[in-house]
Formats: C-alpha cells, sequence, structure tokens
C-alpha cells in the first residue's frame, strides 16, 4: 500500500494535504532539548515557545528563505509532522510513502539534494520536487499546459517567487530572498526607532497580519483600528505601550515592497513579446501570505499597469498546487525526482 502526501515545507508554515483533504497545518518551528537534540514540541506548540525558552529547551526554524538551513531539525520537524498525520489513523509509518513537496524556484542543486534527503530519511520511497510558483499556478486553478502565458507571484515568508508559465513549463523565473520575514522585520527596526520600544519576531507578526497595508490611504470599509503593542523601553527599560496604524506600517515596509515590484517589472522585461501580451490580457496573479497585506494589489497594479489578481485564499494556494501535482505524478513533466 502507498500513502501518499503533498506537502508546502514552506520558511512559516508547512502544509500537508492527504486525499484532497488538508491533515495539517502548523507553523514551521521545532522546539529542541539543548542536551540530547531530540524534538520537544513540533509546529503550533513550538511555536508558543518561541521568544520564552530555557537554557534547555531552543526553539529552531529549520528553513530559511524557502530551502533547508539546519538539516537535523527539519528532519525532526518532517519526522513529526508526518507521524502526527498517521497517528489519525495508525500508529506506523505505512510501508510506502510517495510525498510532493514544493521547492522555491531559485534553489540550487545542494538545496534540492537536502530537501530529498530529509524527507527520505523520514521513510519517503517516491519523493517528486515541485517549482512553488508551478505549485501555486496549479493552486490558483490556471491551465499550466495551454499554449498561453500565466504570471504568478508567490509572497511568502523567506522568498518571493516570480514566474512566467506556459506549456507546463517556467518560461521566465526570479526567485528574490524578500518577503514576509523581511517586512516583519521593517516593523521591528521602526518600532524601535520611532517609538522607541522593542518587540520580538512573534508581536511584529501580529502587528504585521493585523494592521498590515502597503497603501497609506484605505478605503473606510477596508481601514483596519490600531493596534496596541506592549513591550520595553529602550531607553528607561520600563514598560510602554503604543498605539501603530496601518498608515505606520505603509511607510515603514515601503521599500521592501518597492524590491518586489522591482522583481516583477525585471522579469516582465524578459518575457517574450506574445506571452506578454497574454499576461497583459489575462493579468497577474498573487499567492502566498505576502497577498494577505491589504492594498497589495492596487498598488502593484498601478505600478506595473497589468492588473493583478489576489488567489482565493493565497496562502494555501501551493499546497492545493502540490496536491494536485500528486494526483498527475505520471503526466506532468514538471516534477522533478
Amino acid at each position: 500500500m502507498t500513502q501518499e502526501l503533498a506537502i508546502d515545507l514552506g520558511t512559516a508554515n508547512t502544509v500537508v494535504f492527504q486525499n484532497d483533504k488538508k491533515v495539517l497545518d502548523e507553523p514551521s518551528i521545532v522546539a529542541l532539548d539543548s542536551r540530547t537534540g531530540n524534538a520537544v514540541a513540533l509546529g503550533a506548540s513550538a511555536k508558543t515557545m518561541e521568544g520564552k525558552e530555557n537554557p534547555g529547551i531552543k526553539t529552531v526554524r529549520p528553513l530559511s528563505n524557502g530551502v533547508i538551513a539546519d538539516f537535523n531539525a527539519a528532519e525532526a520537524m518532517i519526522k513529526g509532522f508526518i507521524k502526527k498525520v498517521n497517528n489519525q489513523k495508525h500508529s506506523f509509518f505505512s510501508p510506502n510513502l510517495r510525498i510532493v513537496i514544493g521547492i522555491p524556484c531559485g534553489s540550487t542543486e545542494v538545496e534540492k539534494r537536502a530537501v530529498r534527503d530529509s524527507t527520505e530519511h523520514v521513510g519517503g520511497r517516491d519523493v517528486y520536487l515541485i517549482y512553488e510558483p508551478m505549485a501555486s499556478a496549479l493552486g490558483i486553478g490556471l491551465d499550466v499546459n495551454a499554449p498561453k502565458g500565466n504570471m504568478v507571484v508567490d509572497i511568502g515568508g523567506g522568498t518571493t517567487e516570480i514566474a512566467v508559465i506556459s506549456l507546463g513549463g517556467i518560461v521566465v523565473q526570479d526567485s528574490v530572498r524578500v518577503a514576509g520575514n523581511e517586512l516583519t522585520k521593517d516593523i521591528q527596526d521602526y518600532l524601535r526607532q520611532q517609538h522607541n520600544i522593542l518587540v520580538g519576531d512573534v508581536t511584529s507578526e501580529r502587528v504585521k497580519i493585523a494592521v498590515g497595508s502597503v497603501l497609506q490611504e484605505l478605503p473606510e470599509d477596508e481601514a483596519p483600528e490600531p493596534i496596541t503593542v506592549k513591550g520595553r523601553n529602550i531607553m528607561t527599560a520600563l514598560p510602554i505601550d503604543t498605539d501603530v496604524t496601518y498608515q505606520e506600517i505603509a511607510h515603514c515596509t515601503d521599500k521592501t515592497i518597492a524590491k518586489i515590484e522591482s522583481a516583477i517589472l525585471h522579469v516582465l522585461e524578459q518575457t517574450p513579446p506574445e506571452l506578454y501580451s497574454d499576461i497583459v490580457e489575462n493579468g497577474i496573479w498573487l499567492a502566498g501570505g505576502g497577498a494577505l497585506l491589504r492594498g497589495i494589489a492596487q498598488r502593484f497594479t498601478e505600478k506595473v499597469n497589468i492588473q493583478f489578481h489576489v488567489a482565493e485564499d493565497p496562502l494555501r494556494a501551493v499546497a492545493r498546487g502540490t496536491c494536485l501535482a500528486l494526483k498527475h505524478v505520471d503526466s506532468y513533466t514538471f516534477l522533478m525526482r
């Protein structure tokens, strides 16, 4: 018997699909015992420990910029997630695991090998890799095998993947290591410089989700209420709280969003003219967690003068596409073994 799993191994979140159903969706983080290196907690339970560890426990994010940075921690995390999925039915791994995993299109051969090896070490017999922009296009519902140009921008946690797809292949692509984590760091730096308040990654992420915007002016019905941030005053070490508005977030993340705009324009410059005309006609699709930032489609549309569309449930687009690829491993030529 063969058990089939589709895994979106993201810098921020890992999503696992089985039989067209989402069976796991947790943060890509593992808590390890400092002495033995064994996994103490995974996913959501490990995230609650982040920034609050004692010397006996350390929390690790095994993926950096979309690829494996800590091989042992990644292996422990993948093994734990697969075990968690299998525990819903039986206590041991299925003898044959067929797995499709999404990877950034800028991955080197060494980075691909790290993903493949980690998966094989936890019991994967047939391991297939798919580039994330291709998986996003499948998840959005685009016909990737058609003789027409489709452009996808996947703004994840560690990387932004941009690709022009036609006839089942990626014609032009760019993978820039500027994405959600960079935006979180921008917010941290802004709060420290402008409000003298020191906050961690978890709080910055919460601010980004609550009031994240790329436009200084939003319609009244879309404008979020300011969020109150509590932390330590850098100057006095006393507790301090401050209200942060979406206009401030739009201001402090402007340079990072501009880098993504430049990367999009760079890919469009290299796109063949026939495919370019298709893209102008059909628009450009946004996926990934970054697509949830308020006003991002409008800003990109004004900058590039091509209509941008936000995919339905953009956070899960890669996972859905990976799931579709799993069903057609024999017919999709773009899957890598």
